[in-house]
């Protein structure tokens, strides 16, 4: 008895240490509250929503259910049940991606005291247009997928390039932002192709304008800006920035809507970790940019672009010694 009344006694000491530790709480809850009246911080605290990014993801999701129809569902797609399937897939993306883009639309409107756009009507019109280019989207994505196994002989077919390749999702993910973009929703495209630069390591800001049969291999490192224009069957590697020339902050804020990235031509080819800068720089066609390359300067059509090959000396292992030798860059 006296073994348990011990016991009882240690248990209400813990709650009551708990408890103690537990009263700093709400002081600590009114320091925060005081952060969010202060100019410097950030927080929507409003009576209206914003678009929940969790809910954009799954839009992208329920978008590849559509585009590419039966590569990721359990259950078996055939002709008997594709129109059923198609028909519950579109008019469940239409519920979900209309509520977003009117929070998208409202939050802007409210956020730059716009005069009033009617924001239910004009995002439910908006979301109707998205949905009308499917058909046309799935075409360009299949001349990616192509362009993909085209380009990489290692791809055994399309179903693993599908399935597999962070490029080929990545540049969808792209190619769904970049018609949101055009149809002038705010904040939803941007959301998009930051999640797939989250999960590939490729970053397309939805702006940038690209061609058809595109292709990114292994993918990991890319960066594609705001105003970069490529053109068809256009083939880039690992590591590859199509970037702005850094800029002062007064610069910055003067060039914000101009074209600060480059101009890549058709059937151009760029190869890893090559970096080209400038809205001015212009790759023409049928060029070749070599792996390492860093370009500000525009370059004309069937032109190699290669740094010199660096001086590499090959060492010959010895017992404790090692001598050396160079074998090449003489």
């Amino acid at each position: 008895m006296k073994k348990t009344s011990a016991g009882a006694e240690s248990c209400k000491k813990a709650i009551k240490k708990t408890i103690s530790t537990r009263e700093d709480i709400p002081a600590i809850v009114d320091a925060l509250v005081s952060t969010c009246s202060k100019a410097g911080c950030f927080d929507h605290v409003s009576a209206e929503p914003i678009p929940y990014r969790e809910a954009v993801i799954d839009i992208l999701r329920r978008l590849a259910l559509i585009l590419y129809p039966g590569y990721f569902i359990k259950t078996r797609l055939d002709k008997t049940n594709l129109e059923y399937y198609l028909g519950q897939q579109v008019s469940a993306l239409y519920d979900v991606l209309a509520e977003q883009v009117v929070l998208a639309i409202r939050h802007d409107c409210i956020r730059k005291n716009k005069a009033c756009v009617h924001c239910e009507d004009l995002g439910r019109s908006v979301v109707v247009e998205f949905l009308k280019e499917l058909p046309a989207l799935r075409n360009m994505l299949a001349g990616d997928v192509r362009a993909a196994f085209e380009g990489d002989p290692a791809a055994k077919g399309y179903d693993e390039i599908i399935f597999s390749y962070p490029g080929v999702w990545a540049v969808m993910v792209y190619r769904i932002a970049h018609k949101l973009y055009h149809l002038d929703v705010p904040l939803i495209p941007r959301i998009m192709t930051e999640y797939a630069h989250s999960r590939t390591g490729i970053d397309i800001h939805p702006a940038a304008h690209i061609g058809e049969r595109f292709f990114i291999d292994h993918g990991t490192g890319v960066v594609i800006g705001e105003t970069c224009t490529i053109g068809d069957r256009v083939r880039i590697y690992q590591g590859v920035t199509l970037g702005a020339l850094s800029l002062s902050r007064s610069e910055c804020k003067k060039l914000r809507n101009q074209k600060r990235h480059p101009t890549i031509e058709d059937d151009v080819i760029i190869y890893a970790s090559a970096t080209i800068l400038g809205g001015e720089t212009v790759v023409g066609a049928r060029s070749v940019i070599g792996g390492n390359v860093w370009l500000t300067q525009s370059v004309p059509p069937d032109t190699e672009v290669f740094i010199k090959k660096p001086d590499l000396v090959f060492g010959v292992k010895k017992a404790g010694k090692r001598a050396s030798r160079r074998l090449c860059g003489k």
